[in-house]
């Protein structure tokens, strides 16, 4: 009987251990494969342009760009291109909100009128912080504009023309109420307004600033900031609308960016939302109770700028947050699956793309 085993101990153990792990690493290969042509083929038969990143655990999973950040030229999307990302700004703002409730200047229970006392709508002393979080304020939203044909036809009366932060609280932002406070989900873009407003109040400092000194330069986000009109953003793509009338894409109708405020204006790179990500769910941000706050879902599975709700991926339930984001041919995806520590960022420039069908079936991939 050969006894060369039995005459070095632990080595069908140390064996196993290897066989087993040279098994995993087949299996996450293959998944990793598989995930890889998913998404190349799902990208050219859907004619998406732009940047994907998926970590899981910190570790990079998938990063690739498609197509062109400016057609005309021909510059190619890379993972350097820097993308309007819409309202993921939501997301931003909120974790600003909840940084100054974790300080103890903000009760998320108070109104609006204590923090902004010339508010001079009727809501200022019956919605809270929290209505405004989770966009059960009540408030109309000043966007009116309902389908693209009429944006066309007439524009975008809001976004074309200049307005100052104070311009879009006052004029947009303070009207009569259209629901009870609390009690009617109503996304729009007018409760962040007020809730920017906010936060300039409480630092003394304009929304840009803030931004960048709590949450933008701590991470290292350098590729990351506000839009400007009046600004030339070195490699930021631009955006292009699939026109429903011709069939075609064409140039995003003309707009100040910055009008979209603390509800919409930030661009960014999958890298720098990524690092943001890792931040937020490693508690870099906010601590752990406060998380749970802007991730428990209310009305809508809406929590504070971000929906949150569970899903079934691979036949099994699974918590995820979502936070998407479209302005014309912008379209961005933030989706996290928490047990599994997965982040999926999509950022486009066009609107070809049914961006939240796309993340969806990256997730369904994405899972173990």
């Amino acid at each position: 009987m050969d006894t060369t085993l039995q005459t070095r101990p632990g080595y069908p153990m140390k064996l196993l251990i290897l066989i087993v792990a040279l098994l995993l690493s087949l299996g996450v290969l293959a998944q990793s494969t598989a995930l890889d042509g998913f998404i190349g083929t799902y990208a050219k038969e859907h004619h998406f342009n732009g940047s994907i990143l998926i970590e899981q655990h910190g570790d990079i999973r998938y990063a690739k760009s498609f197509g062109l950040a400016n057609i005309p030229f021909e510059v190619p999307n890379t993972q350097h291109t820097r993308y309007k990302i819409a309202s993921i700004t939501k997301l931003f703002t909120s974790v600003l909100i909840l940084q100054l409730h974790e300080q103890g200047k903000l009760d998320l229970g108070k109104p609006i009128r204590t923090y902004l006392p010339d508010y001079a709508g009727e809501a200022g002393n019956k919605v809270s912080i929290q209505q405004l979080l989770n966009h059960t304020s009540g408030l109309p939203s000043f966007d009116g504009i309902s389908d693209q044909a009429t944006a066309i036809r007439d524009g975008i009366p809001v976004y074309q023309m200049p307005h100052t932060s104070d311009q879009l609280l006052t004029k947009y932002s303070s009207g009569p109420l259209i629901s009870v406070p609390g009690k009617v989900f109503n996304y729009n873009n007018a409760d962040y307004v007020v809730l920017g407003k906010i936060i300039e109040h409480l630092y003394g400092e304009p929304y840009e600033q803030v931004l960048k000194e709590k949450i933008l330069r701590p991470l290292k986000m350098n590729d990351s900031g506000l839009l400007h009109q009046g600004d030339i953003i070195n490699s930021l793509a631009d955006t292009y609308f699939y026109r429903d009338d011709r069939k075609v894409l064409s140039n995003d109708l003309p707009a100040y960016p910055e009008n979209w405020y603390a509800a919409g204006a930030m661009y960014s790179t999958t890298n720098d939302l990524m690092k943001f990500s890792n931040a937020l769910f490693g508690l870099k941000l906010i601590k752990q109770a406060t998380l749970d706050l802007l991730i428990k879902p209310g009305l809508d599975d809406y929590g504070y700028g971000l929906w949150s709700y569970d899903t079934t991926l691979k036949g099994k339930k699974h918590p995820v947050v979502k936070r998407p984001g479209a302005i014309m041919g912008a379209q961005s995806q933030f989706f996290h699956v928490l047990d599994q520590d997965i982040t999926i960022i999509i950022l486009g420039n066009t609107g070809a793309t049914d961006s939240d069908a796309f993340v969806a079936e990256i997730a369904k991939r994405a899972v173990d």
